[in-house]
């Protein structure tokens, strides 16, 4: 079988299966895994798929978005993990902002003996600071209700009253072209500019986010040191060559 056509059929089987295992692909196209290996990393250069641990899954739709309690099940003990790393990070007295997601939501249990003031944009963190006894400002503007996130004129604006030592976001999409992207332009501009205005800034990443794109740019890979839980080298290899890449103990 042709390359060519080797690959063709690669991408008809995660269109119809939307994840593949390597051995599928091997039994399908009866070539070897080191040539299965070669097409799956040629398909990603191209951006046609992603490749995940043991296999391949299909592209994520550029707008698409899960609401906050459906995101908050997806890959759990993940986002645990880069949330407590990424909460190691933070010092005593330190002004940081989290915006609205699950995985700055899993920060705020390991910030809690830390003297510190932060601002976010996300209500459905306002619950936990203040049960942890963390000061906390809220910016303005609208209400997302997908995402339960600040967004808008109102949002932005009030991020430029603050000056803050570190920032801490999550996305939907990381790329070592691409860089860091987020499905809604208005959650877009609120991440850019809490980056700009903070010293350091972490982008906070499952490795379901890698090689992903999605439709509204937030930065470039450079501009934000990035925690993910993936080890594989082959996968973020890309990754360290343009950021600071921190990875989770297993």
């Amino acid at each position: 079988m042709l390359t060519p056509q080797r690959q063709q059929l690669i991408l008809d089987l995660l269109h119809d299966q939307q994840t593949v295992k390597l051995h599928e692909f091997v039994q399908a196209t009866n070539a070897s895994e080191s040539t299965i290996r070669r097409d799956l990393q040629q398909l990603e250069e191209k951006n046609l798929l992603k490749r995940v641990h043991g296999g391949a899954s299909i592209l994520h739709q550029k707008r698409e978005e899960l609401s906050i309690p459906e995101k908050s099940t997806k890959n759990l003990q993940q986002k645990k993990q880069i949330a407590m790393l990424a909460a190691s990070f933070i010092r005593d007295g330190d002004c940081v902002f989290l915006d609205a997601g699950t995985t700055t939501y899993e920060m705020i249990p390991y910030m809690r003996d830390k003297n510190l003031t932060i601002v976010t944009n996300g209500l459905s963190l306002i619950d936990a600071l203040i049960d942890h006894n963390i000061e906390a400002y809220v910016t303005g503007g609208l209400v997302k209700h997908k995402t339960r996130a600040l967004i808008g004129s109102g949002a932005t604006s009030g991020l430029t009253n603050y000056r803050f030592d570190k920032c801490f976001l999550g996305v939907n999409g990381i790329h070592s072209f691409y860089g860091y992207t987020t499905p809604d332009p208005e959650e877009a501009v609120v991440k850019s500019t809490a980056l700009a205005y903070s010293q350091e800034a972490f982008i906070l990443g499952d490795s379901s986010k890698l090689n992903e794109v999605t439709f509204s740019k937030v930065a470039d890979l450079d501009m934000a040191q990035l925690i993910t839980n993936e080890e594989n080298e082959d996968r973020i290899s890309l990754f360290k060559e343009k950021t600071t890449v921190k990875v989770v103990s297993p």
